[in-house]
């Protein structure tokens, strides 16, 4: 499991640092198409992502909401999203936690027992013998390479993803163990399965509609296998990954089943408040008793893209890209202003811009989740406190 925790957006033309992680993935693709185009920011890590695309029966989609427990669907809008209330209540926070970010963790120099550490585009994992620890950093990474460490974004990544580890319990168990901190999870160690998911047209043996453009529904949910080699992604059918031995059929059956409950159910909490779950990743693996298990993140803004439901339709018919939460904005800024491809040195980003990614973060958390962000206290730096934590959750595990 150590192996699958990273988090990148576009793969480089000039890698400059990789900090890569081989690493095997689950990934679903889009709900919508993106076929010939090039992939976008957060539609592209530097592995194929599990491609799922949205139902396009809207009838399906309305009475799954009925029976759903959440709220009745919501309209957002991007413009209400940069002008909130909630935006100005917590500008003061962030701006106040610039100076105590977290871009890097060294646990393993300051708590006895965690053996090694493997640092990933976010998330800084340590071995602790039968578990593994895995702290969820606020570095921000595009291009394959760190632009800039976002307030409160590890936070948010991480207690979004134990939310959705927790409501999704109905659907597959999951690998975590205890959240000993804001920022922290501990979970057990799997083996990762080694295969990943992606969507493409006509592809891993689905035969998708001709005459698709870019961002529209596609007909029903896919899911379009990849496995690794060398240093790059080869796309395998089903009955490819059972004959090479990545999984045997009953369980890519099982995380296949999974995985499209998992984005159906995504996508329909999405739904509810005002938002479309695009497309996502997940990962498996399996434990010690060889159980399938959820593993890493769900349905993270890192993970996933979200776009606004309300003004979709209209901007698809007028040719125009959806209004989209995500951090494309920064990525444009360093295009703009640098070769963040092949330079060696980039510039700082802006305050506010750093400052609106970390709004756009909290807003989801709190949009999909209705949980207020829990603003941590700044009394304390935040790698003290990790420690700290950490040390006593795993002296209650011994």
């Amino acid at each position: 499991m150590a192996e699958c925790m990273r988090t990148t957006l576009n793969p480089p033309k000039t890698p400059l640092h990789s900090n890569k992680i081989s690493a095997p993935k689950l990934s679903f693709s889009s709900s919508f198409s993106s076929f010939g185009t090039k992939p976008n920011s957060s539609n592209s890590n530097n592995y194929p992502r599990i491609s799922l695309s949205v139902m396009s029966n809207k009838s399906q989609n309305q009475n799954q909401n009925q029976n759903h427990h959440h709220h009745h669907q919501q309209h957002l809008s991007l413009d209400a999203v940069i002008s909130s209330n909630r935006k100005a209540e917590l500008l003061g926070d962030i701006k106040g936690s610039l100076s105590n970010r977290l871009s890097e963790t060294n646990l393993h120099l300051t708590v006895p027992g965690l053996k090694s550490k493997t640092r990933g585009k976010v998330r800084d994992i340590y071995d602790g013998g039968d578990y593994l620890v895995l702290v969820t950093t606020d570095r921000q990474s595009a291009f394959d390479r760190i632009l800039a460490s976002i307030p409160f974004k590890g936070q948010v990544l991480n207690e979004t993803s134990l939310w959705w580890f927790d409501q999704t319990r109905h659907i597959t168990p999951n690998a975590v163990i205890s959240s000993p901190d804001k920022n922290v999870t501990i979970a057990k160690k799997c083996s990762v399965i080694p295969v990943e998911f992606v969507g493409i047209r006509n592809y891993c043996g689905n035969a998708l509609p001709d005459g698709l453009v870019k961002n529209q529904k596609l007909p029903a949910n896919i899911l379009t296998p990849t496995t690794k080699a060398e240093d790059h992604d080869v796309p395998v059918t089903p009955d490819e990954i059972v004959k090479l031995g990545l999984m045997t059929e009953s369980e890519f059956d099982e995380a296949s089943r999974k995985a499209l409950r998992l984005f159906e159910y995504g996508q329909r909490v999405a739904s509810e408040h005002g938002l479309i779950l695009v497309d996502t990743k997940y990962e498996f693996g399996k434990s010690s008793d060889d159980s399938i298990l959820l593993i890493d993140e769900v349905h993270t803004p890192d993970s996933s893209r979200y776009w606004i439901a309300h003004s979709y339709e209209e901007r698809f018919q007028s040719g125009l890209e959806p209004e989209n939460v995500d951090k494309e904005f920064l990525r444009l800024w360093f295009k703009d202003h640098c070769n963040p491809y092949e330079d060696e040195v980039l510039p700082d980003a802006p305050e506010e811009l750093i400052c609106e990614l970390a709004w756009r973060y909290i807003f989801l958390y709190e949009a999909i989740t209705k949980s207020r962000f829990d603003v941590p206290s700044t009394k304390e730096p935040i790698h003290d406190r990790i420690s700290r934590n950490v040390l006593s959750a795993l002296s209650a595990l011994q």
